[in-house]
């Protein structure tokens, strides 16, 4: 995947050296979009997640790309786990969470994660791992730093829709 066509992103539009600044931006995007939300935990229709539930989400999808940009780094071509996004909104009770305890841990994993990609040398990027999303293939850490600022990006718009 290099493009999503439900929100318009082409990962080829970020360049490693945008990486940090994007990542850094996320919690602030968050907290903004959220406080603009009345009730961020009403779901908008049964199947749809709620405000605080897609944060919950990107909370998490930032903290398992560090746990794999980790393993990465350290591993020659490791096979990525599942992180078991749809079983973690009901096991972790995402609509339960305290909001403003998620966007803090959103905006420290998103900061943690921009300043490792902030010290990646240029063969660095270039290492990969077997990712599991969309199809099973191989990825950069260039492709795996795209994918999460993509996964801002959609479910910032997720947020506002």
């Amino acid at each position: 995947m290099d493009h999503c066509d439900e929100c318009g992103f082409t990962y080829a539009t970020v360049a490693p050296e945008d990486l940090p600044g994007r990542l850094d931006a996320a919690g602030p995007r968050f907290a903004a979009a959220l406080a603009a939300i009345r009730d961020p935990r009403r779901r908008p229709a049964p199947s749809v997640w709620s405000p605080l539930e897609y944060t919950c989400h990107v909370r998490d999808v930032l903290r398992v790309q560090g746990e794999r940009l980790a393993l990465a780094l350290r591993t020659d071509d490791p096979e990525f786990a599942p992180m078991g996004r749809d079983e973690r909104v009901l096991l972790d009770a995402y609509n339960a969470q305290d909001p403003q305890a998620v966007l803090s841990d959103l905006t420290r994993a998103a900061n943690d994660l921009a300043r490792v990609f902030g010290t990646l040398s240029p063969s660095q990027w270039s290492r990969t791992g077997i990712y599991n999303w969309p199809t099973v293939e191989s990825r950069t850490i260039l492709w795996l730093g795209r994918h999460t600022v993509h996964e801002v990006e959609h479910h910032l718009m997720d947020l506002t829709r």
